[in-house]
């Protein structure tokens, strides 16, 4: 591989990978942490409706603010474990500083580069297997929730 393409895969695929992964990441972590602080606010705030309101003499049901809190607790908690934005935040984290870990390998000439005859081939090949493996695990752990399979302890 010469210094043209190498360069080309740098741009082109390197840095637009980390790119993607780091701004999918900072996504993924603030739409979790809203909605952790949303169902920890509202839960809280769901007994105090229930002692501060006065319930229906007539028909005994709650207010529709009670109601409609909790509901907004059960959505943000249900929401938060089916699209899995914990775990897609961890996941894209820690492929975007394994990929800029790997540059710092490569520039260094330590790890697996230290020996290495043709650093850019083993690069690339790197590089790409990280992506790889992190779709992999992607795919692996949206097709177990599909089918209500637990995650198995060796997907992680």
């Amino acid at each position: 591989m010469d210094d043209g393409q190498f360069d080309k895969y740098l741009r082109e695929r390197y840095e637009h990978q980390i790119g993607w992964y780091d701004r999918k990441a900072i996504v993924n972590s603030r739409i979790y942490y809203v909605l952790q602080w949303l169902v920890i606010i509202l839960s809280a705030v769901t007994p105090l409706l229930v002692a501060l309101t006065l319930v229906d003499k007539i028909t005994g049901s709650p207010s529709w603010a009670v109601v409609a809190v909790a509901s907004l607790v059960a959505i943000g908690t249900t929401a938060t474990k089916t699209f899995k934005f914990e775990e897609n935040w961890i996941n894209y984290r820690t492929t975007c500083e394994t990929l800029r870990k790997e540059l710092h390998f490569y520039d260094a000439g330590i790890g697996p580069y230290q020996q290495s005859e043709d650093k850019r081939s083993l690069f690339v090949e790197r590089v790409e297997s990280l992506i790889s493996r992190e779709n992999t695990l992607w795919v692996v752990t949206h097709e177990r929730e599909e089918h209500g399979r637990p995650e198995s302890p060796k997907a992680r």
